[in-house]
């Protein structure tokens, strides 16, 4: 059982339509302007499909468009957007290397898996490749995922954090 919201009329109109040679998009148009549906190409092809018409017994000699037409297109494209490997490079002044903060705490060193519920995820290392990844480990403080010491670290002055919680002052404007 196939459940379709084909009509038969507009099977036969396809049917016919496939009889004479009509191309699915052709065939689609000509039974939306006889039965003012709203059909694609693609259900025309599907229905076709449905109904054992389409497939391998289709013709195979169908024109097709000549390839020069596209090309002027294309290479207009091209020209108008350049792509990003070949649009020149900025270059940038050097600037002096921005001394670090640390904190004086003397990590753990543990594993993912070795860590508790209650333990800070600060991570160390992997600067290197193969160097593993290690974290703190020690007891985190309430609400963070961090010990106080790398809490302060990461929302220092500056950051981006605590610029975006600033205090923001709004004005209330009536409008005449």
């Amino acid at each position: 059982m196939q459940s379709t919201n084909w009509a038969p009329e507009h099977s036969e109109a396809l049917r016919e339509y496939l009889a004479r040679g009509m191309s699915y998009s052709e065939l689609a148009d000509a039974i939306n302007a006889k039965f003012k549906t709203a059909y694609s190409r693609n259900a025309a092809i599907g229905r076709a499909k449905r109904m054992g018409l389409g497939g391998p017994d289709r013709r195979k000699d169908w024109p097709k468009p000549p390839l020069s037409a596209k090309a002027p297109l294309l290479r207009k494209l091209r020209e108008r957007y350049a792509p990003e490997f070949m649009r020149p490079m900025p270059i940038f002044e050097r600037t002096e290397t921005v001394k670090l903060r640390c904190v004086e705490i003397d990590p753990r060193h543990l594993s993912l898996v070795e860590l508790e519920r209650g333990d800070c995820r600060y991570p160390y290392g992997s600067d290197e490749e193969g160097e593993a990844i290690t974290f703190c480990g020690h007891p985190r403080r309430e609400g963070s995922s961090y010990c106080a010491p790398h809490f302060h670290l990461t929302r220092g002055p500056g950051t981006a954090s605590e610029r975006a919680a600033g205090s923001i002052s709004l004005r209330l404007v009536e409008v005449a």
